[in-house]
């Protein structure tokens, strides 16, 4: 039974000596510099790129549609803006059809119905080639976006190096749950650490889906890899967003992070669907990760130790823990090594955290380690073993809130010039109504043609 305590032991340093290298140079090359990137240097002058914001959505809530559209029609921005909202066969079409009717008669907003569900990829791909901006801001309809997120991307988008960039991510719902309130951590973490790291070398590996620009010329040269990605010869649907950036990143195009373009997002508030996410992003991480070990000869070496640290490590602490396990289970005897450095490194990670954003809240992220070691890394483990299978795991549904239902309140309040307009797209539960396409303008185009996969 020795053998279980030293593979313990062994894993467990190992683990610790490579996160401890991986974590401390990700803190490092994500704090803030003095020194503004090109893209920020670059003055404003002659007119403003176009900018054409898709919103995908298949059974969305009406509130959180409103509230998505609201953000947008109130972005600040001073530039051509027009917004492509594709329903993407929702069952529900009779309950947004108010959400439509409110920007019926706004020229800067379009909608697109497909007649059946074929995905959030092809969803977007039917609003990209029927657009023409300058640059094009992808947004999940559960999204809401704060009012100056488009001038902050548009204005790192002056690079023309840069293909795509991110915003930083919230959770609209932080305080609903403990589990959004961890989520909202966990989105910091990822946003301010991880995407801030690989930024400094113009390579973030997932431009993440709710809130990301792409340069129109950039993204044109391969849209059509993007639509016909594969994985063991079975079309692969989900993990669109870090397969975009990797396509990317391949073309020679930089990735970048804004972290003050602001983008508050709806997360699980129970475990269920959190894991079902989970499982999702485990898939799509380790699909894109083999074509993202290309990319790495021609990238800093930091990237290559991120690579190694997000997937080693994992596998480090996930053999750790079982050997632990079993030996407490077979022996008797409390592995007090492993215990003693998962629970050091923790304290340390979250004191660092909750430095760095100075807020104390982050200390009580040390529950994710429980979640990661006893739920995240079983699940991980699963997704390894089930790479071809590409359920989307989501809902089929949307559940509708009744008016005593608590509003959700978004932090970061949207304001902006076109307030005015804003309003129109409050939503009221108890007025939805039947869609009446004989009134609708003609910009809400009814499409078969993409289910057909023309």
């Amino acid at each position: 039974m020795n053998l279980l305590a030293t593979t313990s032991t062994v894993a467990i340093s190992l683990y610790a000596l490579l996160s401890t290298f991986y974590r401390s140079a990700q803190v490092l090359y994500a704090l803030p510099t003095n020194v503004s990137s090109a893209s920020d240097d670059v003055a404003v002058s002659g007119a403003l790129p176009s900018v054409d914001v898709i919103v995908p959505c298949f059974n969305e809530d009406p509130r959180t549609l409103s509230a998505c559209l609201r953000s947008i029609a109130s972005q600040d921005y001073a530039g051509k803006l027009q917004v492509c909202v594709v329903d993407d066969g929702s069952g529900n079409l009779d309950a947004v059809a108010p959400v439509h009717d409110a920007y019926a008669d706004d020229p800067r907003f379009s909608f697109i119905l497909l007649g059946k569900n074929v995905g959030k990829r092809k969803a977007q791909i039917a609003a990209i080639r029927g657009s023409s901006g300058d640059l094009v801001l992808n947004v999940d309809s559960d999204t809401i976006l704060a009012a100056d997120v488009v001038t902050k991307l548009a204005r790192k988008m002056q690079d023309p190096a840069i293909g795509a960039a991110m915003g930083q991510l919230t959770a609209s719902n932080r305080n609903d749950t403990w589990l959004t309130r961890l989520i909202d951590m966990e989105y910091w973490l990822a946003c301010n650490e991880e995407r801030a790291a690989q930024a400094r070398f113009g390579a973030v590996m997932c431009c993440c889906g709710p809130c990301a620009m792409y340069r129109r010329s950039a993204l044109l040269l391969v849209l059509d890899q993007y639509e016909t990605q594969f994985f063991r010869g079975k079309p692969s649907d989900f993990g669109e967003d870090r397969h975009l950036t990797i396509l990317m990143l391949k073309a020679g195009f930089q990735t970048e992070y804004v972290p003050d373009a602001v983008a508050a997002t709806v997360v699980p508030d129970r475990l269920g669907p959190y894991l079902r996410q989970q499982l999702r992003w485990a898939r799509s991480t380790f699909r894109d990760t083999f074509l993202a070990l290309r990319l790495l000869p021609e990238l800093d070496r930091y990237l290559t130790l991120d690579v190694v640290g997000q997937n080693l490590g994992p596998l480090l602490l996930a053999l750790s823990s079982i050997a632990a396990l079993a030996q407490l289970a077979l022996t008797a005897t409390v592995p007090w090594w492993t215990g003693l450095i998962i629970a050091s490194m923790t304290v340390v990670r979250c004191s660092v955290a909750a430095f760095r954003a100075r807020e104390l809240r982050f200390l009580g992220f040390s529950l994710h380690t429980l979640i990661n070691i006893f739920l995240l890394l079983p699940v991980k483990a699963y997704a390894l073993c089930t790479l071809s299978n590409s359920d989307w795991l989501s809902r089929e549904s949307a559940k509708l809130p009744n008016e005593s239902e608590r509003q959700v309140v978004i932090p970061n309040p949207i304001a902006g010039p076109r307030a005015a307009d804003a309003k129109r797209g409050s939503v009221i539960a108890g007025s939805i109504r039947p869609t009446d396409h004989s009134r609708r303008s003609s910009r809400f185009v009814t499409s078969n043609s993409i289910c057909s996969g023309e």
